[in-house]
């Protein structure tokens, strides 16, 4: 028995590979490497492959763009559900409370052809952004701002958030971020959506399960906390012995080491330094000049490599997006890949139902109340 089921096999998939090579760490999407998706795909375009198996042709790329653009706006009850919720209530709570609501609005929801299942998943994915945004935008005391037609799927929800349209860096830096999260095999999310798919739950339920488990500080949280961490560290003189005094407690460094990937670097955590770099010129800088810091000191000491949600914090910071969303933008970008993995489980399904050895007292023998 492995701790956490680490590198137990639980099911098979044709959705996403990882594997270590030769020291350098493999992640493909239905047989595509995930660098060059991300240096040449978009995020619509992915989502497809996620879906369907297979790149798209351009006028079925084309076709899929416009249908998730169409599909954008949410219902009122959704609408009205935003505007009734406490402002105080943390956007990924929203997130899946209003998912769950989608569903008790769809009369197929236990309608599980494939047909149907991938009808859901466009409606999930095209939703998603407009759920986020219009809830920051309600609770910050602004008047929503509808989706247009005219943008894709990164620059139409970074124009709802704010209400100006993002420059050509901004929408190519999220869009590449949301490829980067839009799958990765077997994580605790998918895992959770799979086995509620096992039982043969809803996809609603499925998807609720997911985002749920991604709100922990250990998955999907995690890109909060490593912005909460920049900000307290602030300047990158203070990095190292930030660093030093962290490893000394023996406390976790937010942002460092992966399950899978061991003494090899994130290959998404190598794409988003990138980004990071390039978006820190138009942005503020300083996030990612310690963000380096840190990571140098975090490899001097330890020798710890990043994971993807380090560089995401000062991707997202520069983009404007307020700390608290951070999971809701990888959620945004994982739906792809967890309905994805919703259909593959309905469609060659097993109840998932694992076994846990038992290390408790044995043998007791009962006594009555008045004997002990």
């Amino acid at each position: 028995m492995k701790d956490g089921l680490e590198d137990v096999i639980a099911c098979e998939t044709k959705i996403s590979r990882i594997e270590l090579v030769n020291g350098k760490a493999i992640l493909e999407y239905r047989g595509y490497d995930i660098r060059d998706l991300a240096r040449k795909s978009s995020y619509e375009e992915v989502a497809y492959l996620l879906l369907y198996g297979e790149l798209p042709k351009r006028y079925e790329l084309q076709d899929f763009k416009i249908e998730l653009a169409e599909r954008r706006e949410l219902p009122p009850q959704i609408i009205g559900l935003l505007t009734h919720l406490p402002p105080y209530t943390h956007p990924m709570v929203v997130l899946r409370t209003s998912t769950s609501y989608l569903g008790s609005l769809d009369r197929k929801i236990d309608v599980k052809t494939r047909e149907e299942n991938l009808e859901k998943a466009r409606n999930l994915i095209a939703k998603f952004p407009t759920i986020i945004a219009y809830y920051h935008r309600i609770r910050t005391g602004k008047n929503v701002i509808p989706p247009t037609l005219e943008l894709d799927h990164a620059a139409n929800f970074l124009y709802m958030l704010s209400g100006e349209e993002p420059s050509r860096t901004a929408e190519r830096a999220l869009d590449m971020d949301l490829i980067l999260h839009a799958e990765h095999e077997l994580n605790a999310s998918t895992f959770a959506a799979r086995i509620a798919a096992s039982t043969l739950a809803d996809t609603y339920a499925c998807i609720v399960a997911a985002t749920g488990t991604l709100m922990g500080p250990l998955h999907g949280g995690a890109a909060q906390e490593v912005m909460k961490m920049l900000r307290k560290v602030a300047s990158p003189r203070r990095a190292e012995e930030y660093v030093k005094k962290k490893i000394e407690k023996g406390e976790k460094i937010m942002g460092f080491g992966h399950r899978v990937y061991k003494g090899v670097i994130d290959p998404r955590a190598e794409l988003l330094k990138r980004l990071a770099k390039k978006l820190s010129m138009e942005g503020v800088s300083r996030w990612f000049e310690v963000s380096e810091a840190i990571a140098k000191a975090a490899y001097k000491y330890k020798k710890l490599l990043p994971n993807v949600d380090f560089y995401s914090a000062s991707v997202y910071a520069n983009l404007g997006i307020p700390d608290d969303l951070f999971i809701n933008i990888f959620a945004m970008g994982r739906i792809a890949g967890w309905t994805a993995h919703v259909i593959e489980q309905y469609e060659n399904n097993r109840l998932i139902r694992p076994r846990a050895k038992y290390v408790g007292d044995k043998d007791k023998k009962y006594k009555p109340p008045t004997e002990r």
